[in-house]
């Protein structure tokens, strides 16, 4: 298992358009992929899952993975998620 932090930078937060970029981003691995903030925790691959976590901007969470490519997936998402726009 291999866990990540970071720190959200879209301004919205992980919501609508950065859930979806993030979840684009996650199903390119084949690890397991999970989030978690505040007791609560995601499918890193499912946009409703991500939108119920309710983290916003300034907020950490875990990006947690487990698999092949665990480590690759976990970093690029932090990348991801720590930057204001989201590709």
């Amino acid at each position: 298992m291999v866990e990540k932090e970071a720190t959200v930078g879209p301004v919205e937060g992980l919501h609508a358009r950065p859930a979806a970029v993030f979840v684009r981003e996650a199903k390119k691995y084949s690890s397991e992929i999970k989030i978690s903030h505040d007791e609560r925790e995601a499918n890193a691959k499912s946009s409703l899952q991500i939108l119920t976590i309710g983290a916003k901007k300034g907020d950490t969470i875990k990006i947690l993975a487990e698999g092949e490519d665990a480590e690759a997936a976990t970093s690029a998402l932090a990348e991801l998620i720590s930057k204001e726009e989201p590709a």
